[in-house]
């Protein structure tokens, strides 16, 4: 098992532990966001160590929204920021 692969694991792992909603392709047809209103992105990269990913998922829960599955990319979109986990 790849790197990446054992990186989505653990984000689905983890984010069925903490019953963050995860969307992922399988079932939307197409993903666009709007960066209009974004002030900042913040890019969160996953270099092995879990609690990376248990802090981006926990930004879904105290914002009280999902987790959104792109590609290799997670994405957690709020009102004015956008936060983005990616494997290095």
């Amino acid at each position: 098992m790849g790197n990446n692969e054992i990186f989505i694991k653990k984000v689905y792992e983890n984010a069925g532990e903490m019953k963050i909603p995860l969307v992922d392709e399988r079932v939307y047809d197409k993903v666009n966001f709007s960066t209009k209103n974004t002030v900042a992105t913040v890019t969160f990269k996953f270099e092995g160590a879990e609690e990376v990913i248990k802090g981006f998922l926990g930004l879904a829960e105290f914002f009280h929204t999902v987790a959104v599955k792109q590609k290799d990319k997670f994405y957690i979109p709020t009102y004015s920021v956008l936060f983005k986990l990616e494997c290095s």
